[in-house]
């Protein structure tokens, strides 16, 4: 079928401004992943993948700029409305229809609660899919061969769904390199991940930044004894370590 009676126009099919240009980028961007992507190894330094995130982001950016308009919410009904925070399990992130949600909960007691639209499968972070963990560098390799893919096959004429799955793909691809890229939890704490090791502290405590403070802490423990407040008029007597000499 031809673009002009695919899309029902018999005046042909027009291409969106700017189109030409944006996935001319896009291809560009995608095709130099692969050479980034050639030099990692599993092992490989976290800052080894920085220049990968990076260029994903870049991409996932360029892809995102030709889709559609995401949905924050998930939701149909409240696509761009507030995220619930404390959303419960297999609930979805739209507070509106949460706190309906809720109310239906309270209203209808053991009955059970009204029906509501069910949650995606996967979590999703302002619109765009979020993969489950592990994050391993085989994960990374799985999502990049989903993007060339659907590479292949874009055009100029390409509806828009075909740009909203590689900008989901480009998004979890971006999400597993930027995790492989921060510093490895060499200290066993789980606040300071990427802290310095100490070497003097015992098994278990060799964070540095944790080893400090529990030593200023030790120290702060033992409160030092202040000298008894002197009324105006009195003269503190203090004791002398040593006898005044005669004369």
């Amino acid at each position: 079928m031809r673009p002009a009676e695919q899309h029902g126009n018999s005046r042909g099919y027009s291409v969106p401004t700017g189109r030409p240009y944006a996935l001319k980028e896009l291809q560009a961007a995608v095709g130099s992943l692969g050479d980034h992507l050639k030099e990692l190894y599993e092992g490989a330094h976290p800052a080894e993948y920085e220049a990968v995130a990076d260029a994903l982001y870049t991409a996932f950016q360029t892809a995102a700029g030709l889709a559609p308009a995401k949905s924050y919410t998930g939701c149909s009904e409240h696509p761009n409305g507030a995220l619930d925070p404390e959303a419960p399990d297999g609930w979805g992130r739209c507070l509106i229809c949460n706190d309906r949600r809720r109310l239906g909960l309270r209203a209808q007691g053991a009955r059970g609660a009204r029906a509501a639209a069910p949650p995606a499968g996967e979590q999703r972070r302002l619109g765009y899919p979020v993969p489950d963990p592990p994050y391993t560098l085989q994960a990374l390799r799985e999502h990049l061969r989903t993007v060339e893919d659907r590479r292949f096959h874009l055009g100029f004429s390409s509806p828009p769904e075909d740009f909203v799955r590689i900008a989901d793909d480009l998004h979890r691809a971006f999400i597993v390199a930027r995790e492989l890229s921060r510093p490895r939890n060499a200290s066993g704490c789980s606040e300071h991940p990427g802290a310095p090791i100490d070497p003097d502290a015992p098994p278990g405590e060799a964070c540095i930044f944790c080893a400090g403070r529990k030593r200023r802490a030790q120290r702060s423990a033992t409160t030092p004894e202040m000298l008894p407040r002197i009324r105006r008029g009195e003269r503190r007597q203090l004791q002398r370590r040593f006898e005044r000499p005669p004369g």
